[in-house]
């Protein structure tokens, strides 16, 4: 049974800095797998992964030092029971907008008794086809579950999502929630930084790990000052094109030091 080393250095004191992949070709989360990150995101919502792809991203991401994260693209308990089933061990489940909603990621992570989680372990490569000795009993305990708020609905019921028995981790998405407020492509709105800063103190005190994406990276070591667990500090579809226009731009602008920046939103 492979410990969730994601899980485990939730409890830990330092930081865990990320990487998203959006590009689905293997090659990228090869390289950006031992760059140094403590985890990769595999965007299931956004990019455009099929459950084969995900697969593949996770086996080839398994040699390396980058613990795999997986974005499901909603709560459907049948694609979070097939995501584990192909070797996902941390979930993150977007839109998630009360604690009912929470309560049911979690029973659909979770084998029985503490979940309904579907058993099928012999068409499962987290079983390694049940050569994992007693893997449906030990499974439960490597399974990190990471629920998102990322709407004012998520927001005004912080106290009740964190408050769920099971999840281990609450990711803030600022730009959902910016749109979601009023302030669409402005997460640095003063109502949305608010929002931003009350989520993590009600987070913190219960004693769940708080996770955020922050493309800046002074706003993103300021977030780690304030016990910010996990951080999304940058998007591979991103960086590829930041890098691009930046090369393109100092051949094109010998004499001009001005280079493209990126913006802080995803």
């Amino acid at each position: 049974m492979l410990e969730n080393k994601f899980k485990q250095s939730l409890k830990g004191q330092d930081p865990l800095w990320g990487l998203w992949l959006g590009l689905p070709d293997t090659s990228c989360a090869e390289i950006c797998g031992s760059a140094g990150f403590d985890w990769v995101l595999i965007d299931g919502e956004h990019a455009s992964f099929d459950l084969t792809g995900i697969k593949h991203h996770l086996q080839a991401l398994a040699p390396h030092s980058a613990s795999p994260i997986v974005r499901a693209e909603d709560g459907n308990p049948t694609l979070i029971k097939r995501l584990l089933d192909i070797g996902a061990q941390t979930v993150l489940v977007p839109m998630v907008n009360d604690a009912n909603e929470a309560e049911q990621v979690v029973k659909s992570a979770l084998y029985p008794p503490l979940g309904h989680r579907g058993i099928g372990s012999a068409l499962a490569r987290a079983s390694q086809w049940n050569r994992v000795p007693q893997y449906l009993h030990r499974a439960n305990e490597q399974i990190c579950i990471l629920v998102q708020v990322e709407t004012k609905q998520a927001i005004d019921n912080i106290e009740a999502i964190a408050a769920v028995e099971g999840i281990d981790g609450i990711f803030i998405g600022p730009s959902d929630l910016s749109g979601s407020m009023g302030h669409i492509g402005n997460p640095s709105h003063p109502e949305v930084v608010a929002a931003i800063d009350h989520a993590i103190e009600v987070i913190q005190h219960a004693g769940k790990a708080t996770g955020i994406l922050s493309l800046n990276p002074q706003q993103a070591r300021e977030y780690a000052a304030r016990g910010v667990k996990f951080i999304g500090a940058g998007v591979d579809t991103l960086l590829l094109r930041l890098g691009a226009e930046q090369l393109a731009y100092k051949l094109n602008h010998v004499d001009d030091i001005e280079t493209p920046v990126i913006d802080n939103v995803y």
